[in-house]
């Protein structure tokens, strides 16, 4: 029985030919995300903002009445909840911004979750408050200053390592390509509205990690076939490089791709941020592997005697001297 193969051995596709449109392209995909992230913003959750997170379960029910919920809650005059399933269908979160006045009086807050949750046993019987958890203003902005530095060092961590495996030139191409990753998923929150928390700071992090992989597997393959193929142009030997990863490549985003698309689909409400973001990202870590890492090296000078060690004039008199003799 043959193996499926779904890149042939002899695959040739000319990638680099491309390269100028799609890093135009690109910077302006980069562009317009960073502009609907200044413009518009991004949806923070209770972790970046502040607020509480109230857990409820409906003991006798198969599910939980989240419509009905989110119109009983916003009556309450605390403005409008964020309702998701957590966990089974009768568990849900009730997630509320804080009060005016809430970080100079403790009591505020402390009023507006035992009016909710009143509310809530006043008008189902078989609701049970599992906890209530509060977040001040002073923690979220902890905690995205922390996301902020644990993304941006992720980031730099890369570059380094990839500068030290390889060249910098390779570092900064990765760096570029993670950056472009991360920009364009930000834009995704930016243009849906949906929620931001620390579960999207987490699918951020796990992009990177993608990303660096696929990148790393792609420079790999580049610095082997720049010893082997010394008067190859750069393009053609960038083409060869990627058409020698693609099946690997395919094969891994695909088997990524069958799990994340039925964690879309069947998954809880609670984690669909995180799954959407890593799934976006398994394209875009992808693409920019190919048109965002590859190309840059190009612009960058790097050919395949870039790195052969220069020849001193010593050197080169004891070899003439060998030659010679």
């Amino acid at each position: 029985m043959k193996l499926l193969k779904l890149v042939p051995d002899n695959t040739n596709i000319h990638f680099l030919k491309w390269r100028v449109p799609f890093y135009v392209v690109s910077i302006i995909l980069m562009a317009a995300s960073l502009g609907l992230v200044a413009t518009k913003g991004l949806n923070l959750g209770v972790d970046f903002i502040g607020g509480q997170m109230i857990r409820v379960t409906f003991e006798r029910s198969a599910e939980a009445p989240v419509v009905e919920l989110r119109e009983q809650v916003a009556k309450l005059g605390y403005g409008e909840p964020v309702i998701q399933r957590f966990g089974k269908p009768n568990e849900i979160s009730i997630r509320m911004k804080l009060p005016e006045g809430a970080e100079g009086d403790a009591a505020l807050s402390d009023k507006m979750a035992r009016t909710i949750t009143t509310d809530i046993k006043k008008n189902h019987t078989d609701a049970r408050i599992d906890g209530v958890d509060s977040v001040s203003g002073k923690v979220s902005k902890e905690l995205g200053w922390d996301a902020f530095k644990a993304l941006g060092f992720a980031s730099l961590a890369v570059a380094a390592y990839i500068w030290l495996r390889f060249e910098w030139q390779f570092g900064v191409g990765a760096l570029f390509a993670l950056v472009h990753d991360v920009t364009l998923t930000l834009g995704l929150f930016a243009l849906t509205g949906m929620e931001f928390d620390l579960n999207i700071v987490a699918a951020l992090l796990t992009l990177i990690g993608y990303s660096l992989n696929d990148t790393i597997v792609v420079y790999d393959r580049i610095r082997e076939n720049m010893k082997k193929f010394r008067k190859m142009p750069m393009p053609e030997l960038l083409d060869l490089s990627v058409n020698e990863t693609l099946a690997r490549t395919i094969v891994t985003s695909l088997s990524m791709l069958i799990t994340l698309l039925a964690l879309l689909l069947l998954g809880p409400d609670v984690i669909f941020g995180f799954t959407a973001a890593i799934t976006l990202g398994i394209f875009v870590g992808t693409y920019s592997s190919v048109y965002m890492a590859a190309p840059i090296l190009i612009w960058l000078k790097v050919n395949p005697n870039s790195f052969v060690p220069t020849e001193t004039a010593m050197e080169k008199q004891e070899r003439l001297t060998r030659e010679g003799a």
